[in-house]
C-alpha cells in the first residue's frame, strides 16, 4: 500500500491555504494544519476536522515546535494578509515572516521536505513597471505602514532562498496576487469583501483616491491549483499566481453593483499611503512551465463569492 503524503500547513486555517487544504485532502494528503488563529478561523476547516487525516494543531510557528514522523512538503501560509489585519498586528506579522519562516525552513531541512513559500504581490510595492514580472525589484518604502507585511514577506524570501543555497533545501517561492472567494473575512478590510458587504447592505461602496487604481483579482479555486501546481514543480521560483485580467476599481465596483442588484453609491476616501497605483501579474512563466493559468472569470467567481457572503452575513 503506498504510503500517503504528509504535508504540513502553517497558517492553514486561512482564507486561502483552507482551499489549499481541501485540494491537497482530494489528492489524499495527509495534513498537519498548524494555526494560532490570529486571523485563521476554525469555520474554515470545519469540514475537515472529522477526517482522521487531517490534524488541527493550535501553534505560533514564530516560535520553536516540532512535528514527529515523516514530512513530505512544508508550506509557510502563516500571516496576516489584509491590510487590517497587519496594521492591527504590525509586529506578529513581521515575527511571523522572520522567525516563523526560519522555524517552517528547520523542519523542512530535518525533514528533508519541499518547502513552499507563500510570498505576495505586495514585495513590488507601488511598481514602476507593469505589468510586474518575477525579475522586478519593486519600489517598496521600508518603513512606512505597509512595510510590516511588505518587508517581512521580502526577508522570507531572502532566507527561503539563503537555505537553498546554504542547505540544499528544495525550495518554491509562490508571489500571490489579489485572491477572492468564498471564506473571505467579512470584515477584513479589501477591496472585494467591502463592497460585497456594502452592497449587500444597500451601505455606500468606499472608494479610495479617485478609482482609477487597478487591481487584478483571481478567483481562490484558480490560485490553489496554481499554488499546489508549483509546489509539485520542478521550479525554485519565484513565480507569479494571480489573474492578469486588471480592472480599476470603479469597474469592479460597477460590476459587483450588478452582480447584487444593489443601488449603493459611491463614497471617496483619501487614498491610503503606499497603497499601490497598479497591480496586475505577467503569468509567461505560471503558463509556459506549469501549464497554469486561471479559468474563473470574475463575473463567475464573483457570483459565487457573492452567493457565500448572502449565507454568511
Amino acid at each position: 500500500m503506498t504510503r500517503k503524503k504528509v504535508t504540513l500547513m502553517s497558517g492553514g486555517a486561512g482564507f486561502l491555504p483552507s482551499h489549499m487544504c481541501d485540494q491537497l485532502m482530494e489528492q489524499g494528503h495527509r495534513i498537519f494544519c498548524v494555526d494560532n488563529f490570529i486571523t485563521g478561523k476554525k469555520t474554515n476547516i470545519a469540514h475537515l476536522l472529522k477526517d482522521k487525516n487531517f490534524t488541527l494543531i493550535k501553534q505560533d510557528v514564530s516560535r520553536p515546535f516540532k512535528i514527529p514522523g515523516k514530512i513530505d512538503y512544508v508550506m509557510h501560509c502563516a500571516s496576516p494578509a489584509s491590510p487590517v489585519d497587519y496594521l492591527n498586528h504590525p509586529v506578529e506579522t513581521l515575527l511571523v515572516g522572520s522567525q516563523g519562516t526560519h522555524h517552517m525552513l528547520e523542519i523542512a531541512k530535518a525533514k528533508k521536505a519541499v518547502f513552499l513559500l507563500t510570498s505576495t504581490s505586495e514585495v513590488y510595492g507601488d511598481p514602476k513597471e507593469h505589468p510586474q514580472k518575477e525579475t522586478y525589484w519593486g519600489n517598496v518604502n521600508p518603513i512606512g505602514p505597509r512595510s510590516v507585511y511588505d518587508e517581512a514577506k521580502r526577508y522570507a524570501e531572502a532566507v527561503t532562498f539563503a537555505y537553498r543555497r546554504t542547505f540544499k533545501v528544495d525550495t518554491k517561492v509562490v508571489r500571490i496576487f489579489n485572491t477572492y472567494g468564498p471564506r473571505m473575512n467579512l470584515h477584513d478590510g479589501r477591496v472585494v469583501p467591502n463592497f460585497i458587504y456594502q452592497a449587500l447592505k444597500g451601505l455606500p461602496l468606499t472608494i479610495y483616491g479617485d478609482g482609477k487604481q487597478t487591481r487584478s483579482f483571481c478567483y481562490v479555486d484558480d490560485e490553489a491549483k496554481g499554488i499546489l501546481r508549483l509546489m509539485f514543480s520542478n521550479l525554485s521560483g519565484p513565480v507569479n499566481i494571480g489573474n492578469p485580467g486588471e480592472f480599476t476599481i470603479i469597474e469592479f465596483a460597477k460590476i459587483v453593483l450588478e452582480l447584487t442588484g444593489s443601488r449603493s453609491k459611491f463614497v471617496y476616501e483619501p487614498f491610503p499611503q503606499d497603497d499601490p497605483k497598479q497591480r496586475k501579474p505577467d503569468i509567461s512563466i505560471a503558463r509556459a512551465k506549469l501549464g497554469w493559468e486561471p479559468k474563473v472569470s470574475l463575473r463567475e467567481g464573483l457570483a459565487k463569492t457573492i452567493e457565500w457572503f448572502k449565507e454568511n452575513l
